[in-house]
């Protein structure tokens, strides 16, 4: 949080005289050794935030358009078979890296590294070159190895796989993504801390338009491992959209930091160790730790709960293809098209959370920790909302949206069936999916190891393998997706469970009420929808006309339900002042 100017460190100094506790405090500033000149950065207002949340969601909703697009690039030339499997299990790798290294654990780590950086003026060229160098060392051998070890990774994450090569071949290809993504989400972590969203939220664009722009002119060349290639071009595409906004910010945190031109000041009576006339000289900036207040062991000790939480989300995946890989061709892949589908309401719930992250952290930083309840009461609701409308489409129009996305070129009717009924499970599960992801950031906002999420992580991934080892020689596929959605549901409660050790619990009663009115608006939008599109022919047509009843149904729940409200609540008060004091 900014001092105001001239009271205190971190404060401006004038260069013509003082009031005395301006001039003291920078006296005082300048023998302590404190930075002179440099103000902390100013948390973003409300209105920005607004801003960057629109902005946010309009290049979020960009990416996700073209994430549809490439998956409908790679159905049409390469179908749901071994082929289209191999690359999938490939695709594993920068899908687990997208994870860690982008999503969940630099994120948890470092916006909280760099907010508190720059809640305390301090200079942030000093933390970058004591953790990015280390990291890319990291990430180059972890890259190294992966290449190197492709076929142990192939046959460990689907042993019985058809076309277990191409798996191969593709996954080599893939490993460059730890490095650019891990470089990537750095940037990223960097970006949103200092105010900077835009950037960050276009990198799936700039990921994307590098996959489909490869296809478009390789695939007739290399096939499936085409797929692969786009993956590492696009990968590296995500560092070079944000790198102009990085060298700009440095730019201008530089000129800031640079030490300021110190007139002769004339010390107040106060000052009575320094000389009449004294000319207070420049400071050098005291080094700054590789996390606020602590040195590298600190890092360390943040790293190890946040990686093994997103490394335990993401094994969902592996467990997933673990399971499918012996059951017939075809089947990844339907769990691969379901899950792309089913996940878009969940990322778009999540657009304010990266937002409001930042000045979660910061809030928690200054000790206020009603103002980050409030922030993470608000996250919820709204994710719960947008989370659940897009289920209730998911669910009542399927078939439909399945068709109208994929069923072309080597995509046909079965392989449209079979992938709708498991996205139909799998929606089941999105709650919780959205649930998890926006829990998890007040649990790492203030930037002290916790373990808690990494717990729960561990129990809903032994509900998930547990459900499918049970039920996928059975069900097939749709048992997978049904462990899937256990495990996350199971998780998303014992997050919420834990929270209000952390101090900013939501309030459980309201919160459980506004979640019993949506989910009841998302059960009747559902059966509105599923009635409607089973009555409309073309599967174009019948999926147009099911995304405006749903939100109509769901909206007229919730509108009214909130009408009650208000009058009910007008009612109470127009009682309380007309009521006879005693």
């Amino acid at each position: 949080m900014g001092a105001a100017p001239g009271t205190g460190p971190g404060g401006v100094m004038g260069e013509a005289l003082l009031p005395e506790r301006g001039a003291y405090a920078a006296c005082a500033g300048a023998r302590e050794g404190v930075r002179v000149g440099v103000r902390p950065t100013a948390a973003p207002s409300g209105r920005a935030l607004v801003r960057a949340a629109g902005g946010t969601a309009v290049l979020t909703a960009a990416g996700a358009v073209l994430g549809l697009v490439r998956d409908q690039a790679v159905a049409r030339l390469f179908g749901a078979g071994p082929e289209s499997d191999a690359f999938l299990v490939a695709w594993t790798v920068p899908e687990v890296a997208a994870t860690v290294l982008i999503e969940d654990a630099m994120a948890l780590v470092m916006v909280p590294a760099f907010s508190g950086v720059l809640a305390r003026g301090g200079e942030v060229r000093a933390l970058v070159r004591s953790t990015l160098p280390r990291l890319l060392a990291v990430l180059a051998v972890l890259t190294a190895a992966l290449a190197a070890g492709a076929p142990v990774v192939v046959r460990a994450l689907a042993p019985g796989l058809a076309d277990p090569a191409t798996a191969v071949a593709c996954a080599r290809l893939t490993a460059v993504t730890v490095l650019t993504f891990g470089l990537a989400g750095y940037l990223s972590a960097a970006l949103r801390a200092h105010g900077r969203y835009l950037p960050p939220a276009a990198i799936y664009v700039a990921y994307n338009l590098g996959i489909l722009a490869t296809l478009q002119t390789l695939h007739g060349r290399w096939g499936v491992r085409t797929a692969a290639a786009g993956v590492a071009v696009g990968g590296a595409l995500m560092v070079v959209v944000q790198l102009p906004a990085v060298a700009a910010e440095m730019r201008v945190r530089a000129r800031r930091a640079a030490p300021p031109v110190v007139a002769p000041v004339r010390a107040p009576a106060v000052a009575r160790d320094l000389p009449a006339h004294a000319t207070l000289p420049a400071q050098p900036p005291p080094p700054a730790p590789d996390l606020p207040g602590a040195p590298t062991q600190r890092f360390l000790a943040l790293l190890a709960p946040v990686l093994l939480f997103t490394l335990g989300r993401q094994a969902q995946v592996l467990v997933e293809r673990f399971f499918a890989a012996p059951l017939s061709a075809g089947a990844i892949s339907h769990l691969n098209y379901a899950q792309k589908v089913a996940q878009l309401p969940m990322a778009l719930s999540l657009m304010t959370c990266a937002v409001t992250f930042p000045a979660m952290s910061r809030a928690l930083a200054a000790g206020k920790r009603e103002q980050a309840r409030r922030r993470v009461e608000r996250d919820l609701t709204l994710a719960c909302v947008v989370v659940l409308l897009g289920t209730a489409y998911l669910i009542a129009c399927a078939p439909q949206i399945v068709a109208t996305l994929f069923q072309r070129g080597r995509f046909d009717a079965a392989d449209t069936a079979a992938t709708a009924a498991v996205m139909r499970v799998y929606a089941l599960g999105l709650l919780g999916q959205s649930l998890v992801g926006a829990l998890i950031r007040p649990y790492f906002s203030a930037g002290r190891p916790t373990w808690g999420p990494a717990a729960a992580m561990g129990v809903g991934l032994l509900v998930t393998g547990a459900v499918d080892a049970a039920v996928a020689g059975t069900w097939g596929v749709y048992g997978i997706a049904a462990g899937n959605a256990a495990g996350i549901t199971v998780t998303a409660a014992l997050l919420l469970r834990g929270l209000g050790s952390h101090g900013v619990a939501p309030r459980a009663r309201a919160l459980a009420a506004r979640l019993g009115l949506l989910l009841l608006a998302a059960a009747a939008a559902t059966g509105a929808g599923w009635a409607l599109a089973e009555r409309i022919d073309g599967a174009p047509t019948s999926a147009a006309a099911c995304a405006l009843a749903v939100p109509a149904v769901f909206a007229g729940i919730t509108g009214t339900a909130a009408a009650v409200r208000t009058t009910a609540g007008r009612a109470s008060a127009r009682h309380r002042e007309t009521e006879p004091l005693p």
